[in-house]
């Protein structure tokens, strides 16, 4: 599922060409695209998706969607371990013992 996640621009590239910034979405960061909403500043919040800052939302919404996400396990689906989600999903764990390949030398 791609998601439109709130999160709270920490840093902004103004040298970058397209200009970006680092978004903190619930203590997991990301670079995304700011063009959009060029003239947002540090401490703002911003709706991303696929990588580009789309609006900009206001503190208390953007705090009660990630606490939303969050309760949902969104937010893990949205930025988590991909193998270690698909091992959960398949009934094992991601960190197993290394599995014989079949292709050692023996």
């Amino acid at each position: 599922m791609c998601l439109a996640v709130p999160g709270k621009v920490v840093a902004i590239d103004d040298s970058a060409d397209p200009l970006t910034g680092l978004i903190d979405f619930g203590g997991v960061q990301k670079q995304a695209c700011l063009e959009y909403v060029s003239d947002v500043k540090v401490g703002e919040y911003v709706i991303v998706h696929v990588g580009f800052a789309l609006q900009r939302l206001d503190e208390e919404s953007a705090l009660a969607s990630l606490k939303l996400f969050e309760e949902l396990g969104l937010l893990e689906e949205e930025f988590g371990d991909a193998w270690e989600q698909a091992a959960k999903e398949a009934g094992g764990t991601a960190a197993t013992e290394p599995q014989d390949s079949g292709s050692e030398a023996r």
